[in-house]
């Protein structure tokens, strides 16, 4: 019998060194969970191999938070743990920021600096409510490097609850795109075209401090083709992306042979065209109006030849931005009233894309149409105005009065849906196909690499506001209104999807179940609740006790 069992014993100690092996031989994780939620894509294994030094993530998600919020932190932890056991020099910690009430305001201060900015919700506990703040962000070091990691996304509208889920959606990809940011070494570059009356660098800045963090980024200035066109054409070529936002002169035949060329050797293109002559404060005068009238850049042969078309209409679309106007008389007791403007559409993307995929609210500023023509390009509409809406043709008075006119849904019929942002792939036609050059070019190519551009018929949705002291504020928030749409989420998701090889947009694309809990309905049955899930997990382990203690006592009282 002793030595049935030593080699029982032995064969045992045996096979578990045997497993413990190839365990360590072949690293595997099983995720049983139904949407995948802890399988991490190929694309953030890759960012992950890249991490050759100890990187370090601080969560400053923490403390006394509503259950919606403990649930994003959980789902936080589970995340960077499965970062972690791909790469052990991913190491994180969870810190909260006003455990010491000493240095809760000094720590709040230092974070500020940093660009994390908390956000104040509402407790609610059985009925009792109270003020609380919250840090959703986390701070990645890398190499002497920092980069912010947002963890809340700012979903225009939505419930807290909306907005964790939706952050959740987004968690892998938010902490892939950070380290992405901090261990990448090659850094594509961005050329942002000037020359043309084009948007002055304040107007965009908060869009390119975003980019920065990713990209190089530079100006590049047409006004050097007049002089040397071959060699601008050259000095172009050596940017991946070329940016043209709201250019407000008309473009040179040579100037566009640049750009064409650029687009035929393989140079992706982010356009934002406003092909109708309109400002938003030229409004804010005695008369409240003006006139909206037609723009010529000179481009519209070459839209054509790539396949789409911008036409100098206005989109007028019932689902229209908030705007405060004057009512009653002016003086000291004026009063504003909020009215729905309909020339900024707040447009809702209903694709499937990874560049609009599970975004809020974008605005625009007096939008164009956009027509897409058949020439063998693949076009993919990614924004478009609500089926309430409409084109209005330019020249066209644009009064303030308008906020007033009453409308039916007969004014829109099958005239809505109207594309206002478009993404064209494929091998382009260059504009100057059969046709006298600007400039001689030994080397004209008439037909292009595989290529993309995404053209948007806003030159403002890139354009950031500035306030009262001229600093610009964030890109997206309008100061008029105090919303928050998404308009830098769309530009970045843009450029990321135009410049990104590793394919980190599709992480976007993830769809996740998560079952909260029913806030109303945990306080209307909260005795129940607490007895189900405290007192019956005891009274069961009671009844098993006594009935152990009794059988146990009648097997041996014999």
């Amino acid at each position: 019998m002793k030595k049935s069992n030593l080699k029982s014993v032995f064969y045992t100690i045996v096979i578990l060194i045997i497993l413990n092996i190839i365990s360590n031989t072949f690293f595997y994780r099983f995720d049983l969970t139904q949407d995948k939620r802890y399988t991490l894509s190929e694309t953030s294994l890759a960012i992950i191999k890249q991490i050759k030094e100890p990187l370090l993530i601080k969560i400053y998600l923490q403390g006394d938070m509503p259950a919606e919020f403990n649930r994003l932190q959980n789902e936080t932890q589970d995340l960077l743990e499965e970062f972690q056991a791909y790469n052990k020099n991913i190491i994180f910690s969870f810190v909260d920021p006003l455990e010491n009430k000493d240095e809760s305001m000094d720590n709040i201060k230092q974070l500020y600096l940093k660009g994390l900015t908390p956000i104040n919700i509402t407790v609610d506990d059985k009925g009792k409510q109270s003020q609380a703040m919250v840090f959703p962000w986390a701070i990645a070091t890398y190499n002497n490097k920092e980069v912010n990691i947002p963890l809340l996304k700012n979903i225009m509208g939505a419930s807290t609850t909306q907005k964790v889920i939706g952050s959740v959606q987004h968690l892998e990809y938010s902490i892939a795109d950070a380290l992405n940011k901090i261990t990448k070494e090659n850094k594509k570059t961005i050329a942002v075209i000037k020359g043309n009356g084009e948007l002055k660098d304040i107007q965009i800045a908060k869009f390119l401090l975003q980019v920065r963090e990713s990209y190089h980024i530079g100006p590049f200035t047409l006004d050097s083709v007049a002089k040397n066109p071959i060699r601008s054409l050259e000095s172009l070529k050596k940017y991946d992306l070329a940016i043209i936002a709201k250019p407000t002169e008309t473009f040179s035949d040579a100037e566009k042979q640049v750009l064409d060329q650029y687009i035929i050797e393989g140079g992706k293109t982010i356009w934002l065209i406003d092909q109708v002559n309109m400002e938003m404060d030229s409004l804010y005068t005695d008369s409240g109006s003006n006139l909206a009238f037609p723009r010529d850049l000179n481009l519209n042969d070459m839209f054509f030849k790539y396949g789409f078309r911008i036409n100098p209409d206005l989109v007028k679309d019932e689902q229209g931005s908030p705007i405060h106007l004057a009512s009653g008389e002016q003086g000291s007791a004026t009063q504003f009233q909020e009215f729905n403007w309909k020339f900024a559409p707040q447009v809702y993307p209903t694709s499937t894309h990874p560049i609009v995929k599970n975004l809020g609210g974008i605005k625009f500023d007096f939008a164009n149409p956009i027509d897409t023509l058949k020439n063998g390009i693949k076009k993919t509409i990614l924004l478009q105005s609500s089926p309430y809406s409409k084109k209005i043709g330019s020249p066209v008075e644009v009064n303030l009065n308008n906020v007033t006119e009453e409308t039916s849904p007969n004014d829109y019929l099958n005239k809505g849906n109207i594309p206002l942002s478009v993404l064209l792939e494929g091998q382009f036609h260059s504009v100057f196909e059969n046709r006298v050059l600007a400039f001689d070019q030994i080397n004209h190519k008439a037909k292009g690499k595989n290529s993309k551009m995404i053209v948007i018929s806003d030159g403002d949705l890139i354009k950031n506001q500035l306030d009262k002291n001229l600093q610009p504020v964030e890109l997206g928030y309008d100061q008029r209104s105090g919303n928050l749409y998404d308009n830098k989420d769309f530009m970045m998701n843009c450029v990321n999807y135009l410049l990104d090889d590793t394919g980190l947009i599709n992480i976007r694309g993830k769809d996740l179940d998560l079952a909260l809990l029913d806030k109303e309905k945990v306080h209307e049955r909260y005795t129940s609740i607490q007895f189900i899930t405290i007192g019956l997990p005891i009274l069961i382990l009671l009844l098993f006790g006594l009935a152990f203690s009794y059988f146990r006592k009648k097997k041996y009282s014999h």
